[in-house]
């Protein structure tokens, strides 16, 4: 009687009703956020930016190579947005992107987009022009044209003869180095100085409209040296690594050829082994006597 009264105490069992998004597989109830495309203009806009904030630090290149590579099928506009930065900026971001040039084609060869190596062999002489012009005043990336034509041949993004052609051109833009470093020139002093100087008629501006670099630019520009400096003695001790027989090649090459001094060398060592084995046979044959 009691385990009867027990049993009708106890309440019957509720079921919560469980709505139907919640039994719906995770897959199914997140939806994947679409990733917003970009306008081409936008996109434009944005590597300009990028291109204009370059520095010396690898990120930086890195990171404008990745974007250019991630709207690859805008190659064409990025690149002619390369040569307008070239053209336009101070001579401190055209070095900048100097070297940029070479991180990109890099990248690109090895992704297997070789679109951006091509443009650059195509317009390598108008890329050259802008970062060191021929009126003398990017002297002072002449230097800077010359390291990254020489990695672009190592890496046979450019043929040898293009670089060798290239290099003859340059050799004339390198007569005034300091031309970009140099304070302002005489009338500028005078037009600060006397009354009369500051009603003369002031010279032409450049053709390529490049001003001459103030305080900040040279400071900006030596901090940048400095930078690629320090990351260049990072990999001085860097070695290759080198196949089964890198020593045996390595002695082969550094050992000159057979000659009469040799021959001479090799004759006075074998006079000697003989008088060592002559000396050693007689001392062997009086020990013997010896012994008997």
């Amino acid at each position: 009687m009691r385990i009867s009264e027990l049993l009708e105490s106890i309440e019957a069992p509720t079921f919560r009703t469980i709505p139907p998004a919640i039994l719906q597989p995770k897959s199914e109830s997140r939806a994947i956020p679409e990733e917003k495309t970009m306008d081409p203009f936008e996109v434009r806009i944005r590597f300009t930016q990028y291109l204009q904030h370059l520095n010396a630090s690898v990120t930086s290149a890195n990171k404008t190579a990745q974007y250019a590579l991630k709207y690859r099928d805008m190659d064409e506009d990025l690149h002619s947005c390369i040569l307008e930065q070239l053209e336009r900026n101070s001579m401190n971001n055209r070095a900048n992107i100097m070297y940029f040039i070479e991180i990109l084609c890099d990248m690109a060869s090895k992704e297997g987009h070789d679109d951006y190596v091509r443009m650059i062999q195509r317009d390598i002489l108008r890329v050259v022009d802008a970062v060191a012009p021929e009126d003398g005043s990017g002297a002072a990336n002449v230097k800077v044209v010359r390291k990254v034509l020489q990695g672009l041949q190592q890496k046979s993004f450019l043929l040898a003869q293009t670089v060798t052609e290239i290099e003859e051109c340059l050799k004339e833009r390198d007569t005034q180095p300091d031309v970009l470093l140099s304070s302002p020139p005489a009338e500028t002093a005078e037009a600060n100085g006397s009354g009369a100087s500051q009603h003369a008629t002031p010279k032409p501006a450049k053709p390529n409209g490049v001003a001459r670099l103030d305080k900040r630019q040279i400071e900006q520009r030596i901090e940048e040296d400095r930078e690629r400096h320090k990351r260049l003695r990072e990999h001085i001790w860097a070695v290759p690594p080198a196949g089964p027989d890198a020593e045996f090649d390595k002695l082969w090459n550094e050992t000159s050829e057979l000659g009469d001094d040799d021959m001479d060398l090799y004759e006075e060592e074998a006079m000697e082994r003989k008088e060592a084995g002559r000396e050693w046979r007689e001392e062997q044959m009086q020990r013997s006597r010896l012994e008997i």
